[in-house]
């Protein structure tokens, strides 16, 4: 079973940045391919934000394109996201998961997600 543990949320003016941090612990991690970082606004579900795969491919939604940068440490199990020129739309809930070739997470447990607040 793996478990993961997202942070590096907080209240950020919009403009500013924020990194996110995602630690994968479990004995199958080393068999996932792509993670991805999903969000989650109040009244929303949840949708893929970025992905990337264990070879470094990645893959962004167009309303962050240009703004986050999705990276992995396979040696770490720790998938990073940072977030540049913040935007009071990009307030969520981000949630990480083993994500299959088209986006959709994997893993039924999520964890808890870190709270990103942008403030205009």
């Amino acid at each position: 079973q793996v478990q993961l543990v997202e942070s590096g949320g907080g209240l950020v003016q919009a403009g500013g940045s924020l990194r996110l941090s995602c630690a994968a612990s479990g004995s199958i991690f080393f068999r996932i391919n792509a993670m991805g970082w999903y969000r989650q606004a109040p009244g929303k579900q949840r949708d893929l934000v970025a992905q990337i795969t264990r070879g470094g491919i990645t893959n962004y939604v167009d309303s962050v394109k240009g703004r986050f940068t999705i990276s992995r440490d396979n040696a770490k199990n720790t998938v990073y996201l940072q977030m540049n020129s913040l935007k009071p739309e990009d307030t969520a809930v981000y949630y990480c998961n083993a994500a299959t070739d088209s986006g959709a997470p994997i893993f039924r447990s999520w964890g808890q997600g870190t709270q990103v607040t942008v403030s205009s």
